[in-house]
């Protein structure tokens, strides 16, 4: 059987992608793989093939940026809760790396380094992707189970 990460929109499809938090109108809430910054998640579109935004119809669209910005809110208010330092939450949709439509948010934080602070998460070192101890794992148990409990008060 191939990994779930191989293709993480037929995993979520199939339930077994377990970086899910919950389903949403515009897509799959998934935790991110790296979590230095801690609750970061992504919204991936529930449509397989789908590239870009462009490639949806209007109400899907809306829809799916309807879910990106409910995803920010639940992260923002699990962040907020969980770390006195939290700071605001960056939204993004990108598409240079991944083949499928995913947006991106970032919770940022005040002990971030002074110069990256106030940039785009793209401007980390390229070692804070891979580094295997930030990496999505038990210790994000709290966080995961916040952001998801905030995602499910919103329905």
């Amino acid at each position: 059987m191939a990994d779930w990460r191989d293709d993480r929109i037929a995993s979520a499809l199939r339930g077994d992608n377990p970086t899910v938090l919950a389903r949403m109108p515009g897509g799959f809430a998934v935790m991110g793989d790296p979590q230095w910054l801690p609750g970061y998640c992504l919204l991936l579109t529930d449509q397989p093939g789908v590239e870009r935004l462009s490639e949806l119809s209007r109400a899907e669209r809306s829809d799916f940026l309807h879910s990106m910005a409910d995803l920010g809110e639940a992260v923002e208010r699990a962040c907020r809760a969980s770390d006195p330092a939290f700071r605001r939450v960056n939204l993004e949709i990108l598409g240079n790396a991944d083949p499928y439509l995913h947006a991106h948010v970032w919770p940022r934080y005040g002990w971030e380094d002074a110069e990256l602070v106030g940039r785009p998460v793209w401007l980390y070192p390229a070692g804070k992707w891979r580094d295997p101890s930030t990496r999505l794992g038990p210790r994000h148990s709290a966080l995961r189970a916040a952001i998801a409990t905030e995602l499910l008060a919103m329905r």
